[in-house]
């Protein structure tokens, strides 16, 4: 099974879609997965996404925005103080993870992990 995505006009993903390995050209999976869908759909913006990340960085899902630069797909940004990492394109906190074994979540008023009690 190949995975393909459908782009709304401002290339954020709004579809998933599945197609089977019998419909696809080994050697040109994504041109044919794309050709299958724009028979069975009609024209869109299709791309194909991959969950071992082998191509445009991270697996796409519904929310997630591609970007044409990075030839990527990058998750909705949970906090506006979040940085993207350009190496792996998703989102990184300013400040690491506490590496304590305790467990935190993200405080944007704070702009800090915050123990969970």
């Amino acid at each position: 099974m190949a995975h393909f995505v459908k782009l709304d006009e401002n290339n954020v993903v709004f579809a998933v879609h599945l197609v089977n390995n019998d419909a696809l050209d080994p050697l040109n999976e994504e041109a044919s997965g794309i050709e299958f869908l724009t028979n069975l759909h009609g024209p869109a913006n299709w791309k194909q996404t991959s969950y071992n990340r082998s191509i445009r960085k991270n697996y796409a899902g519904i929310g997630f925005t591609y970007d044409e630069a990075r030839d990527a797909f990058i998750p909705p940004k949970p906090f506006n103080s979040w940085i993207l990492d350009e190496e792996t394109c998703r989102w990184d906190a300013p400040t690491p993870y506490p590496q304590d074994g305790k467990r935190y979540t993200w405080s944007e008023d704070t702009v800090s992990w915050q123990e969970i009690e």
